[in-house]
């Protein structure tokens, strides 16, 4: 073998490698061209030959590729230059291959068949028509291994192989013209090729859309009239009273105002303005419920009065569902007579705010 010739080889493509990039996945198309040193087996009697190759690949998997590929030697025979030995053929080559992590180069072992046609001179003499000429096609088998790497837009091998020729039919070393019917050849094939991709390199895929944005500003999950956004009570209960942050509250109907002159049940002009308001307030809360309820002062019998406490919140009950407040949300009318007194009776003035009606929320 022509070890120097072998070692050139080798280190040259390591040398590519160390300055080219690890290759990534790339499911493109590749053509491939190779060129190197077959160092052949001793049994041809031939001398190590330069071979050349080009082929077509692809890149079935992160891991694994496959290639077809061409091939061509030209030897001489080591004790007849004169006579002519040349060899072609193609072969499948399977890779795996191996990416590490930070480095430049990164590793493969391959395995390949194929099919090698042998173009054999030998002599003949004494028969006229020497050299005899032999050509024969032989199934072929590969093993081997190798760096990988890329530089730049295209990619860069160093192989080492070791290729059986199941070559049955070789003339036999002595050159006597004899068939050698045990003869296989193990040759070695060490190489440096390159790698160019067919086409635009592949792009990245877009990444997914984001999630849709939840709008919360258009939801109202518990269906209280606040969005979600602004609802700092989510669990609100029907029924309830809702403020604008979402949360219940306690609602006040204030009827201050709505009281009535001594001894009577019409409402004055003054109360009619306030309940006005107040309708407004029932009519914006539609699930809330009220008493209305009529008080008096203690200036008479409690027969009377309650009787007078009960016109009194008759009248207010009816200008309410006159004004398109449901009957169903009103408890009542109730009159309590003089038992509820908000303020002295002692008094001209307390007893003027005695005289009253109110609307008492029930939820």
């Amino acid at each position: 073998m022509n070890k120097k010739l072998l070692c050139a080889a080798l280190l040259s493509g390591l040398s590519l490698a160390q300055a080219a990039s690890a290759q990534e996945f790339d499911d493109r198309w590749y053509l491939t061209g190779s060129a190197g040193i077959n160092v052949q087996d001793n049994d041809r009697n031939t001398d190590d030959a330069p071979f050349g190759a080009i082929g077509l690949g692809k890149f079935i998997s992160p891991n694994w590729s496959l290639d077809g590929e061409i091939n061509y030697q030209n030897t001489q025979f080591e004790r007849d230059v004169n006579l002519n030995w040349s060899q072609y053929g193609i072969s499948l080559d399977l890779r795996r291959h191996f990416w590490l992590s930070g480095r430049t180069w990164h590793p493969y072992v391959l395995a390949g068949l194929g099919l090698q046609r042998a173009e054999e001179e030998f002599d003949a003499f004494p028969n006229p028509n020497s050299p005899g000429e032999r050509k024969d096609n032989n199934f072929a088998a590969k093993l081997g291994g190798g760096i990988q790497a890329k530089l730049g837009r295209v990619g860069v091998r160093t192989e080492l192989a070791y290729r059986i020729d199941f070559d049955d039919n070789a003339i036999g070393p002595s050159y006597d013209g004899s068939i050698d019917d045990g003869d296989d050849f193990a040759d070695l094939l060490a190489s440096v090729g390159i790698i160019i991709p067919l086409g635009p390199e592949p792009t990245a895929a877009p990444p997914p859309p984001p999630p849709p944005v939840d709008n919360c500003a258009d939801k109202d999950d518990d269906g209280d009239g606040v969005n979600n956004c602004d609802d700092k009570c989510p669990g609100s209960q029907a029924g309830q009273t809702i403020g604008p942050d979402g949360c219940p509250v306690p609602v006040s109907i204030d009827l201050k105002g709505v009281n009535f002159d001594f001894d009577k049940s019409v409402l004055r002009p003054d109360a009619v303005a306030i309940l006005g308001e107040a309708t407004e307030i029932l009519k914006r809360y539609p699930d809330l419920k009220v008493e209305v309820a009529g008080h008096t002062d203690s200036v008479g019998t409690d027969a009377y009065n309650q009787k007078l406490s009960e016109r009194r919140a008759k009248a207010v009950y009816d200008y309410l569902t006159s004004n398109g407040v449901d009957a169903g949300r009103l408890v009542g009318p109730t009159g309590y007579g003089e038992s509820r007194p908000l303020d002295t009776n002692d008094t001209k003035e307390g007893r003027a705010r005695n005289r009253r009606t109110e609307l008492n929320v029930q939820n």
